[in-house]
C-alpha cells in the first residue's frame, strides 16, 4: 500500500505553513567573509528568497521564514561565510496538513 499525497499546488501547501520564529537565528551569515564572493549562489538558490546582497558586498539574511532545506549551506563557495543549525525545539518551519 502506498501511501497517497494530496494533489495541491505549491502555493496552496506553503498557506499551512507556520514559522515559530526563536529570538536566536539559526542560520548565520559572515558579511566578511561574503565580501569575496563573486557568485551570490545563496541569493539565487534560496527558494524562500531570503539572502539580500548590499551595496557593500555583503548580504542580508532574513531567518523568520526560512524553510530549513540547507541550500544555502550547501551552495556557498566561501570557507565559513555560513554557520547553519536547526532551529531551536519548538521553533522553525511547521507545515498543517489537512
Amino acid at each position: 500500500m502506498s501511501l497517497q499525497w494530496p494533489d495541491i499546488s505549491f502555493q496552496d501547501r506553503m498557506a499551512t505553513a507556520e514559522f515559530r520564529v526563536h529570538e536566536r537565528a539559526h542560520i548565520v551569515v559572515n558579511s566578511d567573509s561574503c565580501n569575496g564572493c563573486t557568485t551570490r549562489a545563496c541569493v539565487v538558490a534560496c527558494p524562500a528568497n531570503l539572502f539580500i546582497p548590499t551595496s557593500d558586498g555583503g548580504i542580508v539574511f532574513n531567518y523568520e521564514q526560512c524553510f530549513e532545506c540547507g541550500t544555502c549551506y550547501m551552495v556557498c563557495n566561501e570557507e565559513g561565510a555560513i554557520s547553519w543549525t536547526y532551529p531551536e525545539g519548538g521553533h522553525g518551519i511547521v507545515f498543517h496538513h489537512t
